[in-house]
């Protein structure tokens, strides 16, 4: 697995040479904790999730990377937001430069346990409280505040 930067809003940033679709969930516990994933290439904690591969929908993609991540079975229930902003780009070692394209589900948990895979240093659910104070990338803060709205509609950009 290649090393990743994330640039957001960076005027240094390079420029995208890459979009591929991808996909998380956000999923909530029965006392309003949010799965998530302490990520091994960044350090920041995020929604599971990760991109299409050929001869799978966006929704199967989530669901699939859920249980690599996870090792939890989930339903798509939802759609929180549509994430593809030219100003976020994610940089890999090996000279991919990948500008966002995120569609983050809402989920529920059907089956399976926690368990860390190789892409998490740690796997859990988080209160929101807990969250204000762990690194979180400001892309998925955003998701995390579009969630804490309670929009009716899902964010489109």
């Amino acid at each position: 697995m290649s090393n990743r930067r994330d640039y957001y809003r960076d005027p240094h940033a390079p420029k995208a040479n890459s979009l591929v679709p991808g996909g998380s969930a956000l999923i909530v516990d029965e006392q309003g904790a949010i799965l998530m994933q302490r990520r091994s290439d960044s350090g920041n904690w995020s929604l599971p999730g990760g991109t299409m591969e050929i001869g799978e929908t966006l929704e199967h993609c989530v669901v699939r990377e859920t249980k690599e991540e996870t090792g939890l079975d989930i339903e798509i229930t939802g759609l929180l937001g549509i994430y593809t902003d030219p100003e976020h780009v994610i940089a890999y070692s090996d000279g991919e430069v990948r500008q966002e394209f995120n569609v983050t589900y809402y989920g529920r948990v059907i089956g399976g346990q926690l368990a860390l895979s190789a892409e998490s240093t740690d796997v859990r659910f988080l209160r929101p409280e807990e969250l204000e104070g762990v690194p979180v990338h400001d892309t998925v803060r955003l998701r995390l505040q579009h969630h804490a709205a309670q929009r009716t509609q899902p964010f489109l950009g």
